[in-house]
């Protein structure tokens, strides 16, 4: 049964969703993954593939960027098209000294500065946090030459707009990235009973710009975390 989002039925998706943010990027993904892909949503350009990897079904969907735009399309194939996890896959600034550009992050946990878990139980601070068997998943399937790091992030609203001394701060408290969705995801899931991971590839570090990954770069390098992410999400 269709969504206002999703124009798809249900077993159009798989059990397991990989969820980059760009749709084209989720275009890319199903042809590098699943050559039997077929496409199962196009709505607002939010392209979604379902396929196998190995035999095992699995789509792939673009979330857009921001928490309200992945709370969307988590909160309909969680609850409408039988969706069991999602796993986030993307890029990420560094924050934690120790992190570097071309390392993987793997978010245990995710702090925030929107309100989109707020509400979830009033009076409670809500923890934003990843399933454990993705995680190790996750973490199991890295290769040995790759650097991998496990703990928390960041999810922002604002791309551009950083309070003062805030970076530095969250570096002092081993925050390891920065990036836009898994904090609302993680709380998408939670809700529903379901689980959900974020793998990121750090493809800049805010507190040294000089060996910040070029676009083309971003496209390219960021296969060990999809490896990762493929991982956690057939396991």
């Amino acid at each position: 049964m269709a969504t206002p989002h999703i124009a798809a039925e249900k077993g159009d998706f798989a059990p397991a969703v990989l969820m980059p943010g760009d749709p084209l990027r989720a275009k890319r993904i199903a042809e590098l993954l699943m050559p039997d892909a077929k496409q199962v949503n196009s709505v607002r350009g939010m392209l979604g593939f379902t396929g196998t990897v190995n035999g095992q079904p699995l789509s792939v969907m673009g979330s857009g960027m921001g928490q309200p735009s992945i709370t969307i399309y988590a909160t309909e194939l969680f609850s409408q098209f039988g969706v069991e996890r999602i796993i986030r896959v993307g890029t990420a600034g560094g924050i934690a000294p120790q992190v570097q550009v071309g390392d993987a992050i793997v978010a245990m946990g995710s702090h925030t500065d929107s309100a989109m878990n707020t509400h979830r139980i009033p009076g409670v601070h809500f923890s934003a946090v990843a399933d454990f068997g993705l995680t190790r998943a996750a973490v199991d399937a890295a290769p040995a030459d790759q650097k991998v790091h496990v703990g928390t992030v960041i999810s922002r609203d604002h791309f551009y707009l950083t309070p003062e001394g805030q970076v530095e701060n969250l570096a002092k408290y081993g925050v390891l990235g920065v990036e836009m969705e898994s904090a609302a995801l993680y709380g998408v899931a939670a809700e529903f009973g379901k689980q959900a991971l974020t793998v990121l590839t750090v493809s800049d570090h805010l507190l040294d710009h000089s060996k910040d990954m070029s676009a083309e770069d971003r496209e390219t390098k960021f296969h060990t975390a999809l490896q990762m992410a493929v991982a956690a999400a057939l396991s």
